[in-house]
């Protein structure tokens, strides 16, 4: 008995010995990895806004030693910089839809084409601010053309070019093109462009908007002279009078060599029952057509996102400004030549034998019938509703 009892003091001793050595050798191999690692430093790491600050905070320096560090910020300035879980509790109807929970002082609701820097004052990044814009939509193919047109727009003008057939890289030899706004969609017309990139939100900066075909001749033509002919006569939509030559489908739009201007003409008997309406007054066509700020604002609510060749629409435009007889009309002394090439037609597809500008061709025609059938129901519904 006396000898077992010895022999199980001895195994206890021999695992406690055991543990102490495990232990002692976990501590000192635990230290020396440790020391091998680099020091992590705490300004490195992008805590959530609870729990340190705003996302905002997050941005960080890199000095000469390679350790990064926050920016010195203000952070009395609002909830974002101080720390706080707290904002005010804010509800505006005034605001813009979907920005009724923000402070009216912080809302942007508007924006422009201006180009900008990555560095510096955001102040000083404008040297200039453009205050009108010109669009064209275009393929390549019109390019030597597009190059003389852009010439008759001075350095007031921001140039957006729609394009079509997706080549937009090879613009870069004309040195007006680094400057340019470019948007490329293949296979779509100005009118679609237009609905989606022409928001009257986001060319509110520009008193006014050339929304124009790219075939068209410039050498009678001078867009600074053209604006001032239009505001001298208050137009609010406006095109420059054509040449007359196989382009021309509308007397209306017809250049006039003894006048300025004028807003409204004679048509074939039967076309006009009052001589203040379409197409023998308060019209334009949608090939080169310009609009004021607010006249746009109107025009492009009423563009429909599916019916993308825009016919029907320059019959329509008089519904956005009054008296329509008198600021929609053509300016004569400022001239351009309608080249009629069909570059757009073509890339529409060949179907049943039909050449691909046949099929482009039908489409514009059934957009039409379309669109002065939603018109007129459009009509007919809020007369109803207000029990007329």
């Amino acid at each position: 008995m006396g000898t077992n009892l010895r022999s199980g003091a001895m195994k206890k001793s021999n695992d406690s010995a055991r543990l102490i050595i495990t232990t002692t050798l976990g501590v000192v191999i635990g230290f020396f990895i440790g020391i091998s690692f680099p020091s992590v430093s705490v300004s490195k790491l992008n805590f959530h806004s609870d729990l340190l600050y705003s996302n905002d905070a997050a941005i960080v320096n890199e000095n000469t030693s390679g350790r990064t560090s926050i920016p010195n910020l203000n952070r009395s300035k609002s909830s974002e910089t101080n720390g706080s879980a707290d904002i005010p509790k804010i509800y505006v109807p005034t605001n813009p839809r979907g920005a009724e929970l923000l402070p009216p002082g912080i809302v942007v609701s508007e924006t422009d084409f201006y180009l900008r820097r990555l560095w510096g004052d955001p102040n000083e990044d404008l040297k200039s601010k453009p205050k009108y814009l010109v669009t064209f939509t275009v393929g390549f193919d019109q390019s030597n053309n597009i190059n003389a047109v852009v010439k008759k727009f001075s350095e007031d003008f921001t140039i957006l070019l729609f394009h079509y057939d997706g080549r937009t890289s090879e613009w870069d030899q004309f040195e007006w093109s680094q400057r340019a706004i470019h948007v490329s969609v293949k296979r779509q017309t100005k009118w679609w462009y237009a609905k989606r990139f022409l928001h009257p939100d986001v060319v509110a900066a520009y008193d006014y908007i050339f929304i124009w075909d790219e075939d068209l001749g410039v050498e009678h033509f001078n867009a600074e002279k053209y604006l001032m002919l239009v505001k001298k006569h208050g137009l609010e939509i406006s095109q420059p009078g054509l040449e007359p030559n196989n382009g021309l489908t509308w007397e209306m739009t017809k250049r006039r060599g003894d006048s300025e201007f004028h807003t409204e003409t004679s048509e074939q008997p039967g076309w006009c029952n009052d001589p203040h309406v379409p197409p023998c007054a308060a019209f334009v066509e949608i090939m080169a057509p310009v609009f004021s700020r607010q006249a746009w604002r109107c025009v492009w609510y009423m563009i429909q996102n599916d019916l993308v060749h825009g016919w029907g629409l320059d019959f329509a435009l008089r519904r956005c400004v009054e008296p329509a007889h008198e600021k929609i009309g053509v300016v004569d002394s400022q001239w351009v030549v309608h080249q009629v090439i069909p570059s757009l037609g073509n890339q529409g597809q060949a179907d049943e034998g039909k050449a691909p500008w046949e099929g482009v061709r039908e489409r514009c025609k059934s957009e039409w019938a379309e669109f002065q059938n939603r018109l007129s129901n459009a009509d007919k519904a809020y007369l109803a509703q207000i029990g007329t």
